[in-house]
């Protein structure tokens, strides 16, 4: 079950519950279900019954309760517990995490376009100073908006300078996403069209002239920071270790894509499945001779397994322990991420951030280890790698950024 699927089956228990007397309030048009906050379980949670409470006449937790009774009769929600002042914390069924991984599959690269508040195709313009840090959020936000469905024309205060163009990529076509046309003239929204969304693009300008850093750094210097807060526009953005989140975010990318050419030369590929927590001593530390929880590899690339014996790493965290659900989670609330990006993709470069620290745990169990033959479970575990990791290329495409399958 996807997020959109879910949304929609706790929509069908609020309908149900107001056809059977048990809530007197006007059914909402959306639900939004994100991952559990603090003191939240479960795989996705919704404050529907918050909403609805003041409307109903009843406090948060009965209507919560009501809820609860009704979502427990989807065949595909296996729990349902209420917390706090009336948050449902949902657990799906195991196939949930298939239907996840295949949607994502079906979608690749387009995986959450046009599903948001800008899928009527709005018409946006965005006006922003002549300014390299405001020109490239202006030109990320672009992408993002059309990938909802909106139809964007970004107007400079005055001439942008042309190596913003030629080297940074402002303006470029998306290569995922043709450029939607307008419907006056066939390009792009002409000046003189009447506008929906009328915005004001304006962070904080770069302190410093970020060209020298090439493109995908610079536009990650650029990006990475809040509107509100100063980017650093330093060499730091170039590091290929653990502490330059740019490089942890294409390393994971790299990483998944390695796996698929690895587990093609032993004879297997992803099939979506359910993905439980790993078991078993054999993953106790990865193929490399690397433990689950090392620090990622300054420049290494990840290479295919063999049966070798690697003597253990110090200390180190099975893999048996690590735990899927947070991945599920974020690759689930990609969708809505993207819809709150539209005016702030800082927010998306964060959330990339979260999804490749919460895929790289994940990698070392993905391959057989020795003799073991490649079973059910690797390849589930292969295709939520490569979920992760369509996510992660996609989210980047639309920063303007690319993601290189090997470093």
């Amino acid at each position: 079950m996807t997020p959109v699927e879910l949304s929609r089956t706790v929509l069908h228990a609020v309908r149900r519950a107001v056809d059977a007397g048990e809530l007197s309030v006007t059914v909402p048009e959306r639900v939004v279900v994100t991952p559990p906050g603090p003191g939240g379980c479960g795989d996705f949670a919704t404050n529907i019954a918050l909403q609805l409470a003041r409307a109903a006449g009843q406090p948060p937790r009965r209507v919560a309760e009501i809820l609860r009774a009704r979502l427990l009769d989807e065949h595909r929600v296996a729990d349902v517990v209420v917390t706090g002042p009336g948050f449902l914390n949902l657990r799906l069924e195991g196939t949930a995490s298939a239907d996840l991984v295949g949607e994502i599959l079906r979608r690749g690269l387009r995986y959450g376009h046009g599903v948001g508040s800008g899928s009527s195709g709005t018409l946006v313009r965005l006006r922003c100073p002549a300014e390299v840090r405001a020109v490239v959020v202006a030109d990320a936000i672009a992408r993002v908006r059309r990938s909802q469905g909106d139809l964007v024309r970004v107007q400079y205060d005055g001439p942008p300078a042309v190596e913003w163009t030629s080297e940074l990529g402002v303006g470029a076509a998306d290569p995922h996403e043709p450029r939607p046309r307008s419907r006056t003239d066939g390009g792009d929204v002409h000046v003189n069209v009447n506008v929906d969304l009328d915005l004001t693009v304006r962070p904080v300008p770069a302190p410093a002239d970020p060209l020298p850093l090439g493109r995908d750094a610079a536009r990650w210097a650029l990006l990475y920071p809040a509107a509100h807060d100063r980017p650093r526009i330093t060499r730091e953005h170039l590091v290929q270790r653990e502490t330059n989140p740019l490089f942890r975010v294409r390393y994971a990318h790299a990483r998944t894509r390695a796996l698929l050419r690895n587990a093609a030369d032993l004879g297997f590929h992803p099939e979506p499945g359910p993905v439980r927590p790993m078991s078993g001593p054999e993953h106790a530390t990865s193929g490399a001779g690397q433990s689950a929880t090392s620090p990622v590899p300054a420049v290494s690339s990840p290479v295919r397994r063999t049966p070798t014996p690697v003597p253990p790493a110090p200390t180190p965290t099975p893999v048996h322990e690590t735990d899927v659900t947070p991945l599920l989670a974020l690759l689930g609330d990609h969708p809505r991420v993207l819809g709150a990006a539209q005016d702030a993709p800082d927010r998306l470069a964060r959330h990339l951030v979260a999804v490749a620290d919460a895929t790289l745990p994940l990698l070392p169990a993905v391959l057989p280890l020795g003799e073991e033959k490649p079973s059910a479970a690797h390849r589930a575990r292969l295709a939520l790698a490569e979920a992760a990791g369509t996510v992660l290329a996609g989210g980047l495409s639309l920063l303007g950024i690319d993601a290189p399958e090997h470093l």
